[in-house]
């Protein structure tokens, strides 16, 4: 596989990921609280799926090296 098809592929993941993400916003896991004017966000359900997702971005780049 040549380094412009990987581009290519991870252009293609990554917009798959961001329509998902305009269409899903938060997801059900994530932690908000908002009291007054201070509000807090934590995105923990979000940051486990990125991870989940950039774990095999990097695992599968690791087998093309």
């Amino acid at each position: 596989m040549t380094i412009g098809k990987l581009f290519i592929l991870l252009g293609i993941v990554f917009i798959v990921i961001g329509v998902i993400w305009t269409f899903v916003g938060k997801l059900p896991g994530d932690i908000s609280f908002k009291k007054g004017n201070v509000s807090f966000h934590f995105p923990i359900m979000t940051s486990i799926v990125v991870s989940i997702i950039l774990s095999l971005i990097f695992f599968i780049l690791g087998k093309f090296r």
